[in-house]
C-alpha cells in the first residue's frame, strides 16, 4: 500500500528571546534557545550528549575514552558530580586521582568536547543515598528542600565545585555549555530555583541551566530548560511486571515527550497538582535516552543494539533536537573508605545493585569495550553532524493513520520531518520482546507545498526489525537528491568531488532519484540509469565499497553517491587527518587525535579502509584496493591461553530474601564463603592495556577477588562477564559464583532464568584489544 502524508506549509516562526538563557558576552559561537530548536553561532544546532561518570573510571583512561566518545559522534559529555564520591568524610572534599573534576573538564575542552556537569546535590545514578553523603543523611534536616540545615552543606559543596571549574566557563573559552540542577525532583519548583541561585552565587555559569522533566515535573517558570528521557527497558520496575508500557511507547512516533516511568519507584503514586513544563516554549531536548540499562538483583533486563538504535532514531523522527544518552560509557563504583557506594536495600532504596559494576550495557562498556550499540548510534550521529542543522528546524508531521494503541503491532510506524520544501522520512519497525511484522508492498506518497513525491518506483517490503531514515529533496553540492531508499550517513571530499555516503537497509534495494534539472550525466558501477518525469533514477545498485554513483551536476561540479551495505556502513568513521577529512571503515574502534589515527581492535588480523586514500601506505600494513577505498591489514597477533580451574562446586542456592518494596535482596556475604562455586584463573604479567578476561558463565551472582580484595562483580542475565585486566594483579584470581534459588522472585530474560540455577564458569578467554597509531599522510 502507499502510505500518504500531507506536509502543511511551515508554521509560524519559533519564539525567540523569551527565555533567560544567555551565553557569555563576546563568545564566537553564542548559544541561543528558541521554542523549537537551539542555535550556535547563529546556525541551527543539534547537540549529541553522552553520560560518562569520571569518578567511575580510572583517570589514566579518561583521555582515550573521551576520544572514543567523540569518534562515536558525541559532541558534549555529561557527568554527574556524585557528592559522596568526593566527600564521603565530612569536611574532606577530594578532587584527587579519579575524582579530578577539573582535569576531566580540561580534557573535554582539549578535544573539542562540550561539558555538562550535573551538580546535584542529589543525583540518584544508582549511588548510595542518591549521592548524598552518609553524614548528611544522618543530619537533623530535610534533604532536597529549602531547610537551612540542608542548604548550608549544599552551599559548601557547590562552592567547592565552582572552584574546581573556575576559568572553564564559556567566557574564558571553556567547555561548559549547560549545568543540571538536582535530578528527578518533580514537585518542588521553589527548591530548584533556590539551588540555581546558590550555584550562581558560588560562581557557576553556563548558557543553559537544565532539569530533568519526566514524571510530570513542575519547574520554576522559565528558570530551567526541561530535558526528557526514554529507555528501552527498566531495572526499577517489578520483577514479574513484564515489559512496561512506559518503555513500549518510545518505539512509536508521537508528540508526547514525558516518560512517567523513569524514577517511578522513588515517587509516591499520587495525583499531583500543578502543570508540567509547557512544550510550546521549549525545544524537545533529551538527557536520558537509554544507551543501555543497569541490572538490579530483582530485575535483570538485556538490551540489544537494535533496541537502542531504534529508540534513538525514533526520537529524532518525533522531533528531538538534542540527543542525550544515559549511559554512553559504563563504569565501576569506587571503593568507599567507610561503606560500599552502590544503591542498595541497606540504605532503604528500592533496588539492590552490584557493589562495583555500573556497566549499564552501554555503547562503551565498563572497561571501554566497544559494543554493537556504539556502531548503531554512531551511524545516526554522523548524519546529525552533517545534516542536523537541517533537521533541527524541521517539524515532525505524523500521518493520519496512526497505530490504534501501544499494543498495535500491525500499523506501520512512520513520520516525516520537513521544512515544507525538503525533509526526512523516518520508519521504525523494531521494538524489543514483541517483534513487529514485515510490511510488504510498501510505498510512500508525500505531498509537500511545492509538489508531491511518490516513492520508491517499485514497492518494497519493510522487514521486521528495520528502522531507517530516508532523505527527501536533499541538496548536495549542487545536486538535488529527490529521494533515496537508503539512509544518509555523511559527506566527505574525495577526488575533487563531494561524496554523499548512504547506508542501505537489509532487505530493501537502494533506489536513488535525482532531479534531472541538476544533472548532466550519471555513471553507475551496477544497476540501471533511466529518466522519467523530470528525474534520473538509479535502480538495481549493489551496495558496497564500490557502489559509487558518479554525477556531473548542471553547474559543472561533481558529486558522488556512495551506497554502503548495512554492515559496512556501521563501521564508518569520519575524522580529520593531516588537515583533511577522511572516511574510515573499521569493524572495530577508531579514534582521531590531533592528526593521528588510532585503531583499537581485538581481531587477530586488524583491518581498516580509508577514503580518500593516503598518498603513501603506512609502514607495516599490507595494502589493497577495496572498492573506492584503500584497505590496510596487519598480520595476526597471538593471544595467551587462560588457565582456568575449578576448586569447589556450589552448594545449595541460598533461600530468597526480600527487602524494600518486597523486592528480592542480594545474598549475604556469608553465602559466598560457604555456598559459592569457586574457580581460579592465573593472571599473567604484562597483559596489554585494553585486555579483558571474558567469562562465559551461569549462576546468580559472581564475584572476583584478588587476594581478599573484591575487584569485580556481576549479576547474571545471560551475558558474558568481562573483567578488565587493568584492575587485576599478576597472580591468582578467585571467582565465586552462587546459584539462583528456583523460587527467587527475580526476572531474567529468556532461558537465562533456567541457566541461573547452575553456578558454573564454562569458558574463560583473554580478549586483547590492541591499539595501533597509524600514520596517514
Amino acid at each position: 500500500m502507499t502510505h500518504r502524508l500531507r506536509v502543511p506549509a511551515p508554521s509560524a516562526p519559533p519564539l525567540t528571546g523569551h527565555l533567560p538563557f544567555t551565553d557569555a558576552p563576546g563568545v564566537p559561537d553564542p548559544i541561543e534557545v528558541t521554542s523549537r530548536w537551539f542555535t550556535r553561532g547563529g546556525r541551527p544546532w543539534f547537540p549529541v550528549s553522552g553520560e560518562f561518570h569520571y569518578s567511575r573510571c580510572p583517570a589514566t583512561s579518561w583521555e582515550e575514552e573521551l576520544l572514543k566518545m567523540k569518534a562515536g559522534g558525541v559532541t558534549a559529555v555529561a557527568s554527574y558530580l556524585i557528592w559522596i564520591h568526593h566527600e564521603e568524610i565530612e569536611g574532606r572534599i577530594r578532587f584527587d586521582g579519579d575524582r579530578d573534576l577539573r582535569r576531566f573538564a580540561e580534557l573535554c575542552a582539549m578535544h573539542g568536547l562540550d561539558f555538562i556537569p550535573r551538580i546535584g546535590p542529589w543525583s540518584h545514578a544508582e549511588v548510595r543515598n542518591g549521592g548524598l553523603p552518609d553524614w548528611l543523611s544522618a543530619r537533623d534536616c530535610v534533604p532536597r528542600t529549602d531547610d537551612p540545615a540542608y542548604l548550608e552543606p549544599v552551599r559548601a559543596w557547590f562552592a567547592a565545585v565552582a572552584e574546581q571549574l573556575r576559568g572553564l566557563e564559556r567566557a574564558n573559552g571553556g567547555p561548559i555549555i549547560a549545568i543540571q540542577i538536582e535530578n528527578e525532583l518533580y514537585d518542588r519548583p521553589g527548591h530548584l530555583r533556590t539551588l540555581k541561585r546558590i550555584a550562581q552565587d558560588a560562581g557557576l555559569s553556563a548558557p543553559l541551566w537544565t532539569s530533568t522533566a519526566w514524571g510530570g515535573v513542575q519547574l520554576p517558570p522559565d528558570e530551567l530548560l526541561p530535558l526528557y528521557g526514554g529507555y528501552p527497558e527498566t531495572f526499577w520496575t517489578e520483577w514479574d511486571g513484564g515489559w512496561p508500557d512506559t518503555c513500549r511507547k518510545h518505539f512509536f512516533f508521537t508528540d508526547q515527550r514525558d516518560d512517567e516511568g523513569i524514577g517511578a519507584d522513588l515517587r509516591p503514586v499520587t495525583v499531583r497538582g500543578g502543570a508540567p513544563a509547557p512544550t510550546d516554549r521549549f525545544p524537545w531536548a533529551t538527557c536520558e535516552l537509554g544507551g543501555g540499562m543497569a541490572v538490579a538483583y530483582h530485575r535483570r533486563p538485556r538490551v540489544e543494539a537494535a533496541d537502542i538504535g531504534a529508540l534513538g532514531l525514533t526520537k529524532i523522527g518525533c522531533g528531538s533536537v538534542w540527543q542525550g544518552y544515559y549511559m554512553f560509557h559504563g563504569g565501576t563504583n569506587p571503593s568507599g573508605e567507610l561503606t560500599t557506594l552502590q544503591e542498595s536495600h541497606a540504605t532503604n532504596y528500592p533496588n539492590d545493585l552490584p557493589q562495583l559494576t555500573y556497566d549499564f550495557q552501554a555503547p562503551l562498556g565498563e572497561y571501554g569495550q566497544y559494543r554493537p550499540s556504539y556502531h548503531e548510534l554512531r551511524l545516526q550521529h554522523l548524519m546529525l553532524a552533517d545534516f542536523g542543522h537541517l533537521i533541527a528546524p524541521m517539524e515532525a508531521v505524523l500521518p493520519e493513520r496512526q497505530p490504534t494503541g501501544q499494543h498495535d503491532r500491525g500499523t506501520l510506524r512512520w513520520t516525516v520531518r520537513s521544512d515544507g520544501s525538503s525533509g526526512f522520512l523516518f520508519v521504525n519497525n523494531h521494538q524489543p520482546h514483541e517483534p513487529l511484522p514485515d510490511h510488504p508492498d510498501t510505498a510512500f506518497g508525500i505531498e509537500l507545498p511545492g509538489g508531491s513525491l511518490t516513492f520508491p518506483t517499485t514497492a518494497v517490503t519493510v522487514p521486521s526489525g528495520a528502522y531507517f531514515c530516508w532523505p527527501l529533496r536533499l541538496d548536495v553540492a549542487g545536486l538535488r537528491l529527490e529521494w533515496a531508499t537508503a539512509q544518509p550517513v555523511c559527506t566527505v571530499r574525495a577526488d575533487g568531488r563531494t561524496v554523499l555516503v548512504l547506508a542501505a537497509t537489509d532487505g530493501i534495494n537502494p533506489e536513488l532519484a535525482l532531479d534531472a534539472g541538476t544533472v548532466t550525466s550519471v555513471g553507475t558501477p551496477s544497476g540501471e540509469v533511466t529518466r522519467a518525469d523530470g528525474r534520473v533514477l538509479v535502480t538495481g545498485l549493489r551496495p558496497g565499497t564500490d557502489a559509487l554513483v558518479d554525477v556531473e551536476t548542471a553547474d559543472g561540479g561533481r558529486v558522488g553517491l556512495l551506497v554502503l551495505d548495512a554492515v559496512t556502513a556501521r563501521g564508518a568513521y569520519r575524522g580529520e587527518v593531516r588537515g583533511a577529512e577522511r572516511l574510515v571503515l573499521c569493524a572495530d574502534g577508531v579514534v582521531f587525535d590531533r592528526g593521528e589515527v588510532r585503531v583499537h581492535s581485538p581481531a587477530r588480523r586488524p583491518s581498516f579502509a580509508v577514503l580518500p586514500a593516503p598518498e603513501r601506505d603506512p609502514a607495516g600494513w599490507s595494502a589493497a584496493a577495496d572498492g573506492v577505498f584503500r584497505r590496510y591489514t596487519l598480520g595476526s597477533a597471538p593471544t595467551p591461553a587462560v588457565r582456568l580451574r575449578q576448586v569447589r562446586a556450589a552448594g545449595p542456592a541460598p533461600e530468597p530474601v526480600t527487602g524494600v518494596l518486597g523486592r528480592a535482596s542480594m545474598p549475604a556475604d556469608k553465602h559466598f564463603e560457604a555456598l559459592a562455586a569457586e574457580y581460579r584463573v592465573e593472571v599473567p604479567e604484562d597483559l596489554p592495556v585494553g585486555t579483558v578476561l571474558r567469562l562465559t558463565w551461569t549462576g546468580d551472582v559472581g564475584r572476583a577477588y584478588a587476594g581478599e580484595r573484591l575487584v569485580a562483580d556481576q549479576f547474571f542475565s545471560g551475558r558474558v562477564w568481562d573483567i578488565g585486566a587493568d584492575r587485576l594483579e599478576p597472580g591468582e584470581l578467585r571467582l565465586r559464583v552462587l546459584p539462583l534459588h528456583a523460587d527467587a522472585p527475580v526476572h531474567l530474560p529468556g532461558r537465562a532464568a533456567e541457566d541461573a540455577r547452575t553456578a558454573a564458569v564454562t569458558r574463560a578467554e583473554w580478549v586483547i584489544t590492541r591499539s595501533w597509531t597509524v600514520p596517514v599522510d
